[in-house]
């Protein structure tokens, strides 16, 4: 009779817990749902659409410009003859494995000045608030293409330049969240026992202060998406890689003529960013204390 009591107390002990919280209020909103379901397909498809459809998206398998459908090609080819719906199945890994590390990159440079800007104030604050300005008024758009120009354009470099122009707004929520937190009592009860700075900051406010950071850490995936896009339009990427903006960059001299080549991939990317902005509002809704109280 204890144990099952025990069992009860530690399964709605779980339930209340917030995240179980978060989640059962993530559910119930259809959009983000749905959004969480088409970025699962789309991220189950490019881990196993190679395997499915093993067509190389180089080869040239008909002639130029097949329209979709003709001869088995569901999605036709492009200008060279490459089949299409091979090249955006192999595309999308390479476009979510941008999206996803440029985000990493973006949230590493900015929860750091962030943390350091909010725990220490002072002098530390306001240089790296300025230099936080600085990167903020810059145009990222075209200093990630001097950074691709400089030092070539391999994934890895197209990856570091959007994480490097993208982390300001993550810098100024984490900065925020420090402000807030360090100065709860749960905090100053910390610091007078003699817990280290470092500890403080990573170990006790940097948890507490992630709900917003993992929203817009959702969001900028989808940004790098578009910002990997943007870059190969202007032909800023690297030929060798297939990718859903190398495939619209590559055939944008072509658009009037085979229209399908620019808006199938564009479509993609459409599709797969509105799902993960679906997905960030509903990881805002559910970790944000007050919508969650609506």
């Amino acid at each position: 009779m204890m144990d099952r009591k025990t069992e009860n107390s530690e399964y709605l002990e779980q339930a209340s817990s917030p995240s179980a919280e978060a989640w059962e209020m993530f559910k119930r909103n259809h959009a983000a749902m749905a959004g969480l379901v088409i970025l699962f397909v789309i991220t189950i498809g490019s881990i196993f659409g190679p395997l499915i459809y093993p067509t190389d998206p180089f080869d040239m398998v008909w002639a130029p410009f097949s329209p979709p459908g003709e001869e088995g090609y569901l999605f036709g080819t492009d200008y060279l003859g490459r089949d299409l719906l091979a090249m955006v199945i192999h595309g999308a890994r390479v476009s979510l494995v941008i999206g996803l590390s440029a985000a990493i990159v973006s949230i590493f440079i900015g929860v750091t000045i962030g943390a350091l800007a909010g725990f220490y104030r002072g002098y530390i604050e306001e240089i790296l608030m300025r230099v936080t300005e600085f990167f903020q008024v810059l145009p990222t758009l075209l200093f990630s293409m001097v950074i691709v120009a400089l030092f070539g354009a391999s994934l890895t470099m197209i990856t570091i330049a959007i994480g490097i122009v993208s982390w300001t707004a993550v810098a100024r929520i984490t900065r925020s969240e420090f402000l807030r937190i360090r100065e709860l009592e749960y905090v100053m009860a910390s610091r007078a026992s003699g817990v280290s700075n470092t500890k403080l900051m990573f170990g006790i406010i940097l948890p507490n202060a992630l709900p917003p950071i993992i929203v817009q850490s959702a969001l900028m995936v989808g940004s790098a998406i578009l910002f990997e896009a943007g870059l190969s339009f202007l032909g800023l990427t690297d030929p060798n890689v297939v990718s859903w903006g190398q495939i619209i960059g590559s055939n944008r001299q072509y658009i009037l003529d085979a229209s399908y080549t620019v808006t199938i991939p564009g479509i993609a990317i459409f599709v797969t960013v509105l799902a993960i902005s679906l997905v960030g509002d509903g990881l805002n809704d559910a970790l944000n204390p007050k919508l969650r109280a609506r």
